[in-house]
């Protein structure tokens, strides 16, 4: 009898031997991000400390492996993007990619890692075309996408009287994104878009846009570009004195961007996060330790990494390996509550839908302490502000 238990045991152990495996004996994590130009801001190098502290936290190990990080500048480019991908997954064999500030570089690095059975996980790579159209059943956005962003920061505008709006759009696939989802959510809530206007990314200098937009008397000049387009834009509007009249609307900015232009031209803007670094006492803990390394509070960008990262890495424990089905079948099956993401669940056309959050500028006077940018108007329902399921969305393909 004791001779059949032993065997039973050994059987156990041999099966969680045989189920538990880690390809390469190595899980190996890649950021692959803009650590040099126009977004270094919001993610970079600040993205990279996320996911080593996300490792940090799992102890650096997984299933008994260790874990690796990697990092590399994509230069906004896609090409550069997809040749680095290539080279991470052929030889480097990297089993998850995260951050992408520019869209266009997520969607060229997704195809690659489908061909190749890798994960995707986009922190920075918003454009809903992520979750639509382009979708696959190995690719999480993590934090945000556009409709998530326009749809907090347009209706509570449209809802305060301001019912007509004007754009001023980056010229490539993320500006183009977050202007047809902001389109859609204003129409929607009986507002008009009376114009707009694209420029070239990266831009630096907006007068000709902004006067289209102030000769069009819109109530709010919608902007939806990121990063310094973001904070340059802003300036030169405040230079003009277009605020001083009409709305200014950011769609999508970082806290390093309000952080770049000063609580005194930014007071007032209301916009929409993922995440806030003082939050509450979960999201302060964790911010303080980036803040140890970074000397300046996380984006929701480089935040969202992190929560990707540990994520990912749970998942692949609670699955006993790190096939990249088999891990996207367990995130799938979690509900992720940590520092950054709230009631978090993963669709199957890879949307994370959670909490996000409604935020207002402080003026300046208002602020305590170093970095208390924004005064929380709402918490927004993850299933009030992301879009439906897109019928362009095939993940099984």
């Amino acid at each position: 009898m004791k001779l059949k238990k032993l065997y039973a045991a050994l059987a156990g152990c041999l099966a969680l031997s045989a189920h538990a495996q880690v390809s390469d004996d190595v899980v190996k994590i890649g950021v692959l991000n803009d650590l040099s130009g126009i977004y270094s801001d919001l993610a970079g190098q600040g993205s990279v400390t996320a996911a080593r502290l996300a490792i940090e936290e799992m102890g650096g190990k997984v299933l008994g492996k260790p874990v690796e990080l990697v990092f590399a500048d994509h230069q906004n480019k896609p090409d550069v993007a997809a040749n680095l991908a290539r080279a991470w997954f052929d030889q480097g064999k990297v089993d998850m990619v995260t951050d992408f500030p520019t869209a266009s570089t997520a969607l060229a690095v997704m195809e690659i890692a489908k061909q190749k059975g890798r994960v995707v996980m986009p922190s920075a790579g918003l454009a809903t075309a992520i979750i639509g159209e382009k979708c696959n059943a190995l690719t999480a956005q993590w934090t945000t996408n556009t409709y998530a962003l326009a749809a907090g920061t347009a209706r509570a505008l449209v809802k305060e009287g301001k019912k007509s709006w004007y754009f001023i759009t980056a010229d490539y696939t993320f500006g183009h994104s977050l202007e047809k989802d902001a389109t859609e959510v204003i129409k929607a809530d009986g507002g008009t878009v009376v114009g707009s206007s694209r420029h070239p990314f990266p831009g630096n200098d907006f007068s000709s846009f902004l006067l289209k937009a102030q000769a069009s008397k819109a109530d709010v000049i919608a902007l939806a570009n990121a990063g310094n387009d973001t904070v340059n834009a802003i300036k030169q509007a405040n230079e003009y004195g277009i605020t001083r009249k009409q709305v200014v609307a950011p769609l999508l900015t970082y806290i390093s961007d309000v952080h770049s232009i000063g609580l005194a031209k930014a007071q007032g803007m209301y916009l929409s996060e993922a995440f806030y670094w003082d939050l509450d006492e979960k999201s302060r803990a964790w911010s303080k330790k980036f803040f140890a390394i970074q000397k300046r509070m996380p984006t929701a960008a480089q935040a969202g990494v992190y929560s990707a990262t540990l994520s990912y890495l749970k998942a692949v424990e609670a699955a006993g390996t790190d096939e990249a089905r088999a891990v996207m079948t367990q995130l799938r099956k979690m509900t992720i509550n940590d520092a950054v993401i709230r009631n978090g669940r993963l669709r199957e056309d890879g949307a994370l839908v959670h909490d996000m959050l409604l935020l207002q500028v402080k003026a300046p006077a208002d602020s305590k302490y170093p970095w208390d940018y924004y005064n929380v108007k709402a918490v927004l329902k993850g299933s009030d502000v992301y879009p439906p399921i897109s019928a362009a969305c095939q993940p099984g393909k």
